[in-house]
């Protein structure tokens, strides 16, 4: 299955330098790794384990979506 993972640096108050955020929307999951790749192996770890669990419990997984990210400026 493939997931959509949006990255987002660790704002500099958390004193993480260098964290990037890896959220993935259609699960409602959240996770932070060293760097855009650190955060994506987070990434690709949490929703490996989290599938097991859902798989292990027999609930329902919710199938990948499609997604556009975007920015706007205000």
């Amino acid at each position: 299955m493939k997931y959509a993972v949006a990255l987002e640096p660790v704002p500099d108050s958390e004193n993480m330098a260098g964290y990037f955020y890896a959220h993935v929307p259609s699960l409602g999951l959240t996770t932070h790794g060293l760097g855009a790749a650190g955060a994506l192996v987070a990434a690709k770890d949490l929703v490996k384990l989290w599938l097991e669990e859902k798989h292990h419990h027999r609930e329902e997984v919710q199938s990948a979506q499609e997604m556009v990210l975007t920015t706007i400026e205000v």
